[in-house]
């Protein structure tokens, strides 16, 4: 059977902002999903990130700096568990999905590192794999395709409901189903193995990222986007 037939596990973060060197995590979600697309398993943490959560932030998810701190886990005893959990989750061969994969794992090592929790890529021996990221998938397999590709776009597109936008454990189950239909409708992408999907993203978020690098470039010389996926290493920073 395929990859999009079998168990998968999503994983999501809400978060201060969207600097993977300097933003804090307020939410995360892991949540596993059976063969039929249904929850089989979840866990969601609430976090107080240790530093104001800015209103354009609370906006977004709606998590305010008040009831972060009131109802919140410390940040480095979550950041421990969410690192154990998705450990044990790769380790057990099921593959993680991730939208924009690029941005939460890097976070989430760089949260590792800032707390004292041993990173991912260090309990694991290397970088977290198997990983599917829809953004890559997506981009890959219909890369001339107009409009967004957010999740809520990406959603839309493959018929995957999204009710809570912007929840963590909403977030990690609408990823995981467009990513089954992603390996449905594209048969290149369904006949391969994660391990293969793996492998064809590193190679596709570069070529990704080198366009966008091209693109940004035409205004501003200095652009500079990083072409590592799934965890960007530490001192790469885009400019």
């Amino acid at each position: 059977m395929s990859w999009h037939g079998e168990p998968l596990t999503g994983f999501d973060l809400e978060t201060t902002g969207t600097d993977i060197e300097t933003d804090r995590i307020v939410s995360a979600a892991l949540v596993g999903l059976a063969p039929d697309g249904s929850p089989a398993s979840r866990r969601v943490w609430l976090i107080d990130p240790g530093v104001p959560i800015p209103a354009e932030a609370t906006a977004i998810h709606g998590i305010s700096t008040e009831y972060a701190r009131a109802h919140g886990v410390l940040a480095a005893t979550a950041i421990a568990e969410i690192t154990g959990a998705l450990a044990e989750s790769l380790a057990a061969g099921v593959p993680l999905v991730v939208m924009n994969a690029r941005y939460d794992l890097s976070l989430l090592d760089r949260e590792c590192r800032r707390h004292g929790v041993t990173p991912l890529s260090e309990r694991l021996g290397g970088e977290p794999a198997p990983v599917l990221d829809p953004l890559v998938l997506d981009k890959h397999a219909d890369r001339y395709r107009k409009g967004r590709r957010t999740l809520q776009a990406l959603c839309a597109h493959y018929g995957v409901p999204l009710e809570e936008a912007h929840e963590a454990a909403a977030d990690a189950v609408a990823a995981a189903r467009a990513a089954r239909r992603l390996g449905q409708r594209h048969h290149l992408l369904g006949a391969a193995t994660p391990a293969e999907l793996h492998a064809l993203q590193i190679r596709a978020a570069a070529e990704q990222a080198e366009s966008l690098q091209r693109h940004l470039r035409r205004t501003d010389p200095g652009a500079r986007i990083p072409s590592a996926w799934p965890l960007v290493p530490p001192g790469v920073v885009p400019q």
